[in-house]
């Protein structure tokens, strides 16, 4: 195939509103704003991607103003510089650049798609995928109160969604998954701490090992690994890496260390979907779970967990719910279903779904265009 000639590139600022208000251990918001990147090659082919930094860096550093000028000014230009052969490429020309994952990953996924739909592939086997469907859980913000919690969670059980995630904080925690488990004795339960916890709270998070979790997931500080080692040899709930990992070198170290017994991976947190697949080849080679974690995606980006969820060693059930769960309305179409807790991969080419453009264009408060100009 020849190589990919970036034609022009459009970065489409967006600003969805939730259904209802999503709260974590770290804030409470509803709006949800962020870019779609649109990647035109000369033939007219188009790729798409999704930024997923929030407005305020409380998950990272990064947020939605740091990717709009990391994106602009230098990811774009870098792109520009000469034709692509393959996705794996964009990583190593964005090496230039530290850290800035998701506004790497933006980009990186369109360039993805575009690869797949020029090569007449579905973008799961592009990456190597091999599942028609994947198995999917649900995320759940902290409820006013228990009663509240008990009664969502039942309503998702019952919609066959295959896990239940729930994030926790000091003072919402053991009580409360405790009830949760007297109420579904027989579901597949995990914790989200988001970062809440201390090494002074080892005490209280062992009470968690009698409740049957498939695991607490990132408990400890944001940036630690070292500290997670120490704790998952104190308990024997899995613990799981989130925020913690952004690299194929994190995931490593974290193996080695004995930090976790599983990893979250998420495309934006760790730049791409070629850092992703190659956390995901290690893990299959180490024998550690993988699942893919949300990040409140509008449609394109879910699309791109789907994707990459059909890789082998993604065996437990990721954060990618239906559309409906969060919009009134998503940016694709068909949106995503899930049918008795599970998706069917799409058999369109790329992503798999199209964009609505009058959807997309209803929620679009600003649209920059960036024409190529290659240097050599």
């Amino acid at each position: 195939m020849n190589p990919i000639q970036i034609k022009k590139i459009i970065l489409h600022k967006l600003v969805m509103k939730l259904k209802d208000p999503f709260s974590t251990s770290f804030g409470t918001f509803q709006d949800k704003e962020f870019f779609v990147t649109e990647v035109v090659d000369e033939n007219g082919f188009q790729g798409f991607g999704e930024s997923v930094a929030f407005t305020s860096p409380w998950y990272s550093e990064e947020t939605v103003k740091t990717n709009e000028h990391v994106i602009c000014d230098f990811l774009i230009p870098l792109l520009f510089q000469a034709p692509i052969h393959h996705p794996d490429e964009v990583t190593t020309r964005f090496a230039i650049i530290r850290r800035n994952n998701m506004a790497k990953s933006a980009l990186e996924g369109a360039i993805w798609d575009l690869f797949a739909k020029r090569s007449n592939l579905t973008l799961s086997e592009a990456l190597g995928g091999r599942k028609s469907q994947i198995d999917v859980g649900i995320s759940i913000g902290i409820q006013p109160s228990v009663k509240e919690l008990i009664q969502v969670i039942e309503n998702y059980v019952l919609e066959g969604y295959k896990r239940i995630k729930i994030k926790i904080k000091p003072g919402w925690d053991v009580d409360v998954l405790r009830e949760v488990r007297k109420q579904f004795p027989n579901t597949a339960l995990m914790a989200d701490a988001n970062s809440a916890y201390t090494l002074k709270d080892i005490d209280h998070l062992k009470r968690l090992d009698d409740l049957q979790l498939t695991m607490i997931e990132q408990p400890l500080a944001h940036d630690d690994i070292y500290d997670h080692a120490k704790l998952q040899k104190e308990i024997t709930t899995p613990v799981c890496l989130d925020e913690s990992i952004h690299s194929f070198d994190d995931v490593r170290h974290a193996v080695e260390l004995g930090s976790c017994k599983i990893i979250n991976v998420k495309i934006g947190r760790v730049g791409g979907l070629t850092e992703s697949k190659k956390i995901h080849d290690y893990c299959l080679q180490q024998g550690i779970p993988v699942w893919c974690g949300g990040m409140l995606e509008a449609g394109i980006g879910r699309a791109h967990n789907i994707a990459l969820t059909t890789l082998d060693q993604f065996v437990l059930p990721g954060d990618t719910a239906a559309s409906s769960r969060y919009w009134t309305k998503d940016i694709i179409e068909p949106e995503v279903l899930v049918d008795n807790g599970v998706i069917h991969v799409p058999s369109k080419t790329g992503i798999g779904f199209d964009v609505n453009w009058t959807n997309l264009e209803s929620y679009r408060v600003d649209k920059q265009i960036f024409h190529a100009k290659y240097t050599n």
